[in-house]
């Protein structure tokens, strides 16, 4: 070779050798692997057989994006480590998997031949995703070929194939329908009132003179029996010694029926009857006392005081056992049932919690709020919950029996229409209208269109069903004759 002919080689060498590392830097390829293809490419420019080595090799493909060490759905244009420190995975052309569910170039190679002899092509169907198909290969108006469908991969009219790299990047999610029980709580405003049944008014049945009063003020705890007050009536001294004279005659409690049928007739307690009967004297006054154990609500009653007929003197409250009133907005009445648990929390005891049930629901719609009121029975041993204090209820509704339920988040609801996406496996989603029932915290009941054991999609399921509603709508404007 001469020494312009050797110059020029070595040029072309340094050319090729400065070309191959910058090509290689920018793709973040090695330096041996820069070298060999710049080795090919020489050989090439001067007309000779690339070596064996070099021409078996092929050019590695660039790095078009890194993933998660852990194969997460995180993503990175640039280098990037992890939590953790180790490094995301270079992922290269040749390595990617398709999004829109068309194999790659190196995939239709790897398994393209194996598909072809032993599964049969049932027909063709548009590269673009059109739902146009062709018994035979044929090529759309841009020039593109025609996609083989094999057996075993041909979807009915409702469910829709979504390849696996498009699940990762959608965030695909989901869950089996399970039996559970539907529990929801309604949260409302109450109030604490005392319970109508333990609530008592002492009065006198006639005209009497309040002769003394115990030394008890409203507020005091009294004790079943405990005396209130004495006093004198002109009409229960007439009767007890109308009593007391028929008691003397010798004829026996017989004949003194009718004066002490009179005496309860008046309210006269039994102890001044049995004075009566014990002395067959009649009482300057009598005693009246306590008709249950309580609180003392309100006092009328005052030394000297002439009190009429029926005239409140006391009035005592068990306050034992109390009830919660609260109102029910009209739409969520359907779900609140008599014995449904209750929680109640009252703001003057932050922290604290009271356990009850409903016990009744009032057979009234409030006309200006539109509400139900319900009661709440719960017990009060410790006197903490006093009337007309503010609550916060919560009642827990639903029934018991175990239902058919999937997540909330897996319904669509579109107003219209309930939609659940199944997923069917291998990528298949089928959109399901279902009827709902029972709506609760975080499951739904379901009525009719999924069955215990299904698995439903609860992420990233409007993506699929957005897809299958373009499915049905370019469907519409294809030809039934064009369908294989």
């Amino acid at each position: 070779m001469s020494k312009l002919g050797s110059f020029l080689a070595l040029a072309v060498v340094a050319a090729g050798a400065g070309a191959g590392g910058y090509w290689a830097g920018q793709r973040d390829l090695s330096f041996q692997t820069a070298m060999q293809t710049a080795r090919y490419a020489i050989a090439r420019m001067l007309g000779q057989e690339p070596a064996a080595e070099a021409a078996e090799a092929s050019p590695p493909q660039p790095v078009i994006y890194y993933r998660h060490p852990d194969g997460d759905p995180v993503y990175s244009a640039t280098p990037k480590r992890a939590e953790d420190g180790r490094e995301f995975v270079a992922v290269r052309a040749s390595e990617d998997v398709s999004f829109d569910g068309v194999p790659t170039p190196n995939e239709e190679a790897a398994v393209g031949g194996s598909e072809a002899g032993s599964r049969k092509v049932l027909y063709y169907r548009n590269p673009m995703g059109l739902p146009d198909t062709s018994p035979v290969p044929k090529k759309d108006s841009m020039g593109m070929d025609y996609l083989p469908v094999y057996e075993g991969e041909a979807e009915d009219g409702s469910t829709v194939k979504v390849s696996a790299g498009k699940l990762q990047r959608t965030g695909v999610r989901t869950a089996l329908a399970t039996s559970s029980a539907v529990m929801r709580a309604v949260r409302i405003p109450g109030t604490v009132t005392l319970d109508e049944r333990r609530v008592s008014v002492v009065a006198i049945r006639t005209e009497a003179f309040i002769e003394k009063v115990a030394d008890i003020t409203t507020g005091d705890r009294i004790e079943k029996g405990q005396p209130l007050l004495r006093f004198y009536a002109k009409e229960i001294a007439a009767a007890g010694a109308l009593y007391a004279a028929d008691l003397k005659s010798g004829k026996g409690k017989t004949a003194a029926a009718g004066s002490l049928q009179r005496l309860e007739n008046l309210d006269v307690p039994a102890e001044a009857v049995a004075e009566i009967e014990k002395t067959k004297k009649v009482p300057l006054s009598v005693t009246l006392t306590a008709p249950r154990s309580g609180v003392v609500l309100e006092r009328m009653a005052v030394d000297g005081m002439m009190a009429e007929a029926g005239e409140t003197l006391f009035r005592i409250a068990d306050i034992s056992n109390v009830w919660v009133t609260a109102d029910v907005p009209e739409y969520g009445l359907s779900s609140v049932r008599p014995g449904d648990p209750a929680v109640v929390r009252v703001r003057s005891l932050p922290g604290q919690e009271f356990n009850g049930k409903v016990s009744l629901i009032y057979p009234e719609i409030q006309g200006q709020t539109r509400t139900a009121r319900v009661r709440i029975e719960m017990p009060n041993p410790d006197g903490r919950l006093l009337a007309n204090m503010y609550a916060e209820v919560e009642i827990l509704t639903g029934g018991a029996a175990p239902v058919v339920t999937v997540p909330e988040s897996a319904v669509i609801d579109t107003g219209d229409r309930q939609v659940v996406i199944v997923d069917k496996g291998e990528g298949r989603f089928e959109p399901r209208d279902v009827q709902i029932g029972m709506r609760g915290e975080e499951m739904t009941e379901i009525l009719t269109g999924v069955s215990e054991g299904e698995r439903v999609v609860v992420s990233a399921n409007f993506l699929i069903d957005a897809e299958s509603n373009l499915k049905a709508a370019l469907s519409a404007f294809v030809p039934t004759e064009a369908q294989p």
